[in-house]
């Protein structure tokens, strides 16, 4: 499967680096371009993108509105915020509005290119950082959507590992390695913990592994 990527950045120079990235392996294509918030909502509807490489800032509209506009016009489209900021609220806001991993822009770009390719399997990324915010901004914000302890008592011990290391910050993939399981089988334990604790996305299920004492801010 070739991976259809669509570059949204306001500066030109970040564009090119990207694309010339995404160039460089088989099973990526560049699907199209954009500058702002409201082109790459125009380009997703027209194009549709597996992967969408979204700058948070941008003139007019910003990365997290975009995002959720893309997401309700194209749920199949996975979003990555690419950012140089790195602040609670933006990661929450990216979060929330339906994107699907979030990354900083000085990352080494191999690490950018395993990214999208893991949003494109159709898993979470969530990193141990971003994670960790996560939880902060939760503690510190009493009207965050959390799911209430009482709910984690359904899950089995199986159930309740997969959790805790997606309460971590790891993709499926991850989860596959570190407990010896099939991609297929984690994504399966996934679907009935999103069911089970009444959880919207991956996001929801750190919070219920924070609820319930898997992890912890620190």
């Amino acid at each position: 499967m070739t991976i259809g990527v669509l570059l949204v950045d306001d500066q030109p120079l970040v564009r090119s680096a990207l694309r010339m990235v995404v160039a460089e392996v088989d099973d990526m294509a560049i699907a199209g371009e954009a500058e702002t918030g409201e082109e790459a909502v125009r380009l997703t509807r027209e194009l549709q993108p597996d992967v969408v490489l979204m700058d948070l800032r941008m003139p007019g509209m910003g990365g997290i509105e975009a995002t959720g506009q893309i997401v309700s016009l194209s749920p199949e489209t996975r979003v990555l915020i690419l950012t140089t900021f790195d602040e609670d609220d933006h990661v929450f806001g990216a979060l929330q509005a339906g994107a699907a991993g979030f990354l900083i822009k000085d990352m080494p770009l191999d690490d950018i290119l395993d990214a999208i390719r893991t949003v494109a399997h159709g898993d979470g990324l969530l990193s141990p950082s971003v994670t960790r915010r996560l939880i902060k901004h939760v503690v510190d914000t009493p009207t965050a959507p959390a799911v209430p302890r009482r709910l984690l008592s359904g899950i089995t011990g199986r159930e309740r590992e997969v959790l805790t290391l997606v309460g971590r910050g790891m993709s499926n993939s991850e989860i596959a390695d570190e407990l010896r399981l099939s991609h297929a089988t984690v994504k399966t334990y996934i679907t009935r913990l999103l069911s089970k604790l009444g959880a919207r996305d991956r996001v929801h299920l750190v919070i219920a592994a924070y609820e319930a004492g898997l992890i912890t801010v620190a």
